[in-house]
């Protein structure tokens, strides 16, 4: 299994995203592509940046993708 699925902040993190798609999917169509699309965006960059750290083999290198190394 990859190393940044056993991590909480990610697991919440992707639970985030799956919320804020849920939630932005009743957003009026006029927002489609400004703020529900930013939003999406965000969402996703946190899962993203916690993988790409937890991928990193220096724990330097890899706190400057994820600040929540600490939490879990």
């Amino acid at each position: 299994m990859k190393p940044h699925k056993n991590l909480n902040c990610w697991i919440k993190s992707f639970e985030f995203v799956k919320s804020v798609y849920s939630i932005s999917s009743d957003f009026p169509t006029e927002e489609k592509f400004g703020l529900v699309s930013q939003m999406r965006r965000a969402a996703v960059s946190i899962p993203v940046n916690i993988a790409e750290g937890a991928a990193r083999k220096a724990k330097k290198s890899s706190s400057n993708f994820c600040i929540f190394h600490l939490v879990n």
